[in-house]
């Protein structure tokens, strides 16, 4: 979603600053003021240097310094409340960005890059917030002194100052004229550095089956194309920077020998003395840092709305599950769930699931099963809010799930998915996952139900042993008993279980069973399962097949029905006794 970029958007996270933003304009304005006091004691200095008096020279040249020391000060004083205020910014407006990403849906970052994401989360809002920095610490002062020695400069002599600014407007032309075309390439190289992230990201992440698979030379390959494509991205900055420069200081080299010109013109007409003159040149070689650095800031201004843009662009987009504003609390529940004529759709005409209708009783275990496609774990995936349903509605214990908020419903539904996801920070951290502050004693009673004590106090450090990225130290049995030990500590009385035991040894199979058979206790549970022998003992399975629930009873009733549960049973059953032969 494409939102109109500007740095008005930023007003929201400035005007907090407001205080701090104050006292750098104190400084600021104590800066300017010396600087036109420095003027002064150097017109002073001028007049007395040919008098030959070295008590008055010493005296001129002293408070010049201490004008200098002044002007310091207040330099000092901007700029540690103008990089505070920025700082803020730029921190305020990156928790913005992240929070914002937690309230979008699954079909938002089932599209998105998270390399793209990233980038965007840390260099686009540095670079913000160092546009923000540049604006109060420098551009912002630099105006000032641009309005403010002119204005002396005009009062010294008009027909100076107006040889001077002759060439301004063409100036500003010319910088708007590249400013505009560095924001359109700046934009352009920040989306191929974002890609070429998103690319190392997805790498990494995958580098085993990179490995696996020989794709290391392609991988390459691939990495070295959009690196190319990023690095003609940034010439074209650099190139267009490069061509600004000269011409802007060509002009301004064009307005400095017309200053000579009038004013060896203005000396010989007795119009100027060489005093005024020499505090005129003072003047204008105090314009000279101001007018670089104004240049140079818009273009940063330029490149800068490039990240702004993409900032507010991730801010703009909108999550599709949202809370109704009077949603309730979902209070403590029994586990009945039902499904009333339910259908959903990815994409408007491509139905995922069809009408369906489902009572659950609370403590009953179902199980969904099904080809790849069938529409399982989109079944289950409703039930959370992940996404909501097209048409119909789901109900736990008579309340309708639209009705109350995200967090009470979520709180009270449980999750063992088939590939368990560790997070940076200890074991204790990772079964307590969401939670501040936790018992102890709680995490050890919920890991030994599920069957993850034993192995934890063999660890280095135990539960407070330090859990790799992503839990790579960790087996793969062992990062699913922490899951369902997560699952445990939650206490919910809804469960989903997403083919929790499908990828483990037969070893780690029986340990994760066992323990998923303590967790079902008394809780309402639904178990998406490709190896029908995990699930013969629930109460009902449903067989999905097209979104549509083809068959239901338990395992008994679908074997004597001998339809598609019956043949899906009689394949496994023969390719396993195949495979022990």
């Amino acid at each position: 979603m494409k939102t109109r970029s500007n740095y008005w958007q930023l007003l929201p996270y400035i005007r907090p600053q407001w205080q701090t933003i104050v006292k750098g304009f104190i400084g600021i304005l104590g800066y300017v003021l010396a600087t036109l006091a420095l003027l002064r004691y150097v017109r002073q200095f001028a007049t007395v240097f040919g008098g030959g008096d070295l008590n008055a020279i010493a005296l001129q040249l002293a408070i010049i310094a201490a004008v200098f020391l002044v002007r310091g000060f207040f330099q000092s004083v901007q700029d540690i409340y103008m990089a505070k205020a920025a700082l803020r910014v730029a921190f305020h407006l990156r928790n913005k960005v992240y929070s914002h990403l937690q309230k979008l849906n699954l079909s938002y970052f089932e599209t998105a890059k998270s390399g793209d994401l990233s980038y965007r989360l840390t260099e686009d809002v540095d670079r913000v917030g160092e546009v923000v920095h540049k604006l109060f610490h420098d551009f912002i002062p630099c105006v000032l002194q641009l309005v403010a020695i002119p204005i002396y400069m005009i009062s010294l002599n008009w027909q100076l100052t107006l040889a001077i600014i002759i060439v301004a407007p063409l100036m500003g032309i010319l910088i708007g004229w590249f400013g505009e075309r560095l924001r359109r390439f700046s934009l352009k190289s920040q989306n191929r550095i974002s890609d070429l992230s998103a690319i190392l990201t997805e790498v990494v992440s995958g580098i085993r089956i990179v490995q696996a698979f020989a794709a290391e030379n392609y991988e390459t390959a691939r990495f070295s194309r959009e690196a190319e494509r990023t690095m003609s991205a940034k010439y074209s900055v650099e190139r267009l920077k490069a061509i600004q420069i000269p011409i802007v200081g060509f002009l301004e080299a064009v307005s400095a020998l017309t200053l000579l010109f009038v004013g060896a013109a203005q000396i010989a007409n007795d119009n100027l003395t060489v005093a005024e003159f020499f505090s005129y040149l003072t003047a204008a070689a105090l314009l000279i840092d101001p007018i670089g650095h104004v240049t140079n800031n818009y273009n940063e201004f330029k490149q800068g709305e490039a990240s702004v843009d993409r900032v507010f662009e991730l801010l703009a987009v909108q999550p599709t599950v949202v809370e109704k504003p009077n949603a309730l609390l979902l209070p403590p529940v029994s586990g009945k769930v039902e499904y009333s004529r339910v259908s959903f759709a990815y994409k408007p005409g491509e139905p995922v699931l069809k009408d369906i209708s489902l009572l659950a009783q609370p403590g009953e275990a179902i199980a969904l099963v099904g080809a790849s496609g069938a529409g399982k774990t989109t079944f289950v995936n409703l039930l959370p809010r992940f996404y909501d349903a097209t048409a119909g509605e789901i109900f736990i214990d008579g309340v309708d799930i639209r009705d109350v908020t995200l967090d009470s419903l979520r709180r009270q539904i449980g999750i063992v998915p088939q590939e368990t996801m560790m997070f940076s920070g200890t074991i204790a951290q990772n079964i307590a996952f969401g939670q501040d502050s936790f018992d102890m004693e709680a995490v050890e009673k919920a890991a030994s139900i599920a069957n993850a004590h034993q192995f934890i106090t063999q660890l280095s450090d135990g539960y407070h042993t330090w859990v790799g990225e992503r839990g790579v130290n960790l087996s793969g049995g062992q990062r699913q008993r922490i899951a369902i030990a997560r699952a445990v500590l939650l206490n919910p009385r809804i469960l989903i279980l997403d083919e929790a035991t499908s990828a483990l040894d037969s070893e780690s199979e029986a340990l994760v069973q066992e323990a998923l058979e303590r967790l079902m206790e008394g809780r309402t549970v639904f178990i998406i399962a490709h190896r029908l022998s995990t699930v013969r003992r629930c109460d009902r399975i449903l067989v999905l097949e097209r979104g549509q629930i083809l068959e239901s009873g338990t395992h008994e009733e679908l074997l004597t029905l001998g339809h598609r549960y019956a043949r899906f049973y009689a394949q496994q059953f023969s390719r396993s006794h195949e495979f022990k032969q």
